[in-house]
């Protein structure tokens, strides 16, 4: 036999305890064949030496959000004045709408208004995105086009999804860009694989035809779709199929290949802590707001029961704890309405878990899929608006490891900084980008924070069959890294020297 590519002089931190270490991988066919003694005498296309460099399975991000991070919108990031935001806005170029992203409401001096909006619009509609995702503002020519909502340009929720849809949709070409933009972007951090959060219909989508676009993209790196309930249909099927809703011709969770591939069933139980309307069960610090579910209780668990029983994983938005007692009632009411073993359904998020949740969320065999950067980019502010109890309970890992549940990593870019050598080191750490501590009881072991972005979020994924490890039989997704995280001071700060797909080395960025 001869391989297709033979890596040697590495430090190889494998992930896979039959063989947790090695100095050299051969890879033939997009594969990992054998490691160090299995492949030594092999003769290899190919040999390249990594000069003592630190390898690991590549990077997976269990939740993100590619199209919506490519987008060319004008950039309003750390901006707190109206006046900042009006001359950032003034002239923007082209005709119909007027598009920016990165506001951020709670630094401003003044919140943004309509008003405020209308003076330089021409006419022209204009949606500012809060950097939450779960709110915007609006001027005047949106807030007429929208009937029964009365408000001074500050949308949330569905009323935000309500100005959007009116936007809605892009291009299959816009899209195809965005998407290749953000795959430059993730190969460079060492990530080899996302879950894309939401396509089809709901708050992040983009059009009705968004699939097509990753399968006109043919991107770089592998990608699972996560499909919008929203999209859910009745269907005459067999009543003994026990089917009432589904996607056409029956999809769900497991369709495609390696490149491209079906995950969870998306759906939305609250909104998020930055734009505070995550659902909770005491209100927020100072306030008598307690956020809010994201739509009728009857609406959400129709559609977890009917994605349920349509064989779809889920994948359910829970930030607050509120929302994640009605995801916790709502997964055991569809489990035992009809049971399936290795359901594998997710909490996206899994912001605020009060200590008696974990042993449900345990006992249902759920996945909390979390995203430690929040924490370094707003931990502070996260903290001061649940006050010290409850700023114990967010985003959790010790307690959730200690309760044997699989962690997996995920950066919800463009929320926050989506590399996963950031999010290891909060893990690890436990600090704010200001340094505050957040949480310290929870942090974990460097390697248990590896393993929630490598075998952690490949598990999330139903991927640990082919991914998650350096493991013979698995596909060759690989990072190569300056250093070890494991004695590095600064895991963050570790450069990304190469990232492989399916055994071919991808230019970095």
């Amino acid at each position: 036999m001869k391989l297709d590519l033979k890596l040697t002089g590495c430090r190889a931190i494998t992930m896979d305890p039959a063989h947790p270490a090695a100095h050299t991988i051969g890879i033939w066919q997009g594969r990992i064949v054998g490691m160090d003694e299995q492949i030594e005498s092999l003769p290899a296309a190919e040999t390249v030496d990594l000069g003592n460099a630190v390898v690991l399975p590549g990077f997976i991000d269990a939740h993100t959000h590619l199209a919506w991070n490519g987008r060319r919108t004008i950039d309003l990031t750390g901006l707190t004045t109206t006046a900042q935001v009006l001359d950032r806005l003034a002239g923007a170029a082209g005709e119909g709408w007027i598009e920016a992203s990165g506001y951020d409401r709670r630094i401003m001096e003044v919140p943004l208004t309509a008003a405020d909006l209308d003076r330089i619009s021409a006419g022209r509609p204009v949606y500012v995105a809060d950097l939450s995702g779960h709110a915007c503002v609006v001027n005047s020519v949106v807030l007429h086009q929208l009937p029964g909502i009365t408000s001074d340009g500050w949308l949330t929720e569905n009323e935000q999804l309500a100005a959007r849809s009116l936007r809605l949709p892009y291009s299959l070409d816009e899209i195809t860009a965005e998407l290749h933009e953000s795959a430059r972007q993730v190969l460079a951090e060492g990530v080899t694989m996302c879950a894309e959060a939401g396509i089809g219909a709901g708050l992040i989508a983009s059009s009705p035809l968004e699939a097509a676009a990753y399968q006109r993209a043919q991107l770089p790196i592998r990608v699972q779709l996560m499909v919008s309930a929203y999209v859910l249909h009745d269907v005459a099927a067999d009543p003994a199929d026990g089917i009432p809703r589904a996607i056409d011709l029956g999809l769900h969770t497991g369709f495609g290949d390696d490149m491209l591939s079906l995950g969870g069933l998306k759906l939305w139980t609250d909104g998020g802590m930055i734009a505070r309307t995550a659902a909770l069960s005491e209100p927020y610090i100072g306030t008598d707001n307690s956020g809010q579910l994201a739509e009728s209780e009857e609406f959400m668990r129709a559609a977890i029961v009917d994605g349920h029983h349509a064989g779809w994983q889920l994948a359910i938005h829970a930030i607050g704890d509120r929302a994640i007692d009605f995801t916790l009632d709502a997964v055991a009411e569809a489990q035992r309405r009809r049971s399936r073993a290795d359901a594998r359904h997710r909490i996206e998020h899994c912001g605020l878990v009060r200590p008696d949740q974990l042993e449900r969320i345990a006992a249902l065999g759920l996945i909390p899929v979390v995203q430690p950067t929040f924490l370094w980019s707003y931990g502070d502010d996260y903290s001061e608006i649940m006050g010290p109890e409850r700023a114990a309970w967010m985003y959790r890992g010790r307690s959730f490891l200690d309760h044997g549940l699989t962690v997996a990593g995920s950066s919800d870019r463009p929320v926050a900084d989506g590399a996963p050598l950031r999010a290891i080191e909060f893990m690890v750490r436990r600090r704010s980008s200001s340094g505050r501590a957040v949480g310290p009881d929870e942090a974990i072991t460097v390697e248990e924070a590896i393993r929630a972005y490598t075998l952690g979020s490949a598990y999330a994924c139903r991927k640990e069959h082919v991914l998650g490890s350096i493991t013979p039989g698995k596909l060759a997704d690989l990072v190569v890294l300056g250093d070890d995280p494991r004695t590095s001071d600064a895991i963050a700060d570790i450069p990304v020297l190469a990232t492989m797909v399916g055994g071919t080395l991808m230019p970095q960025r």
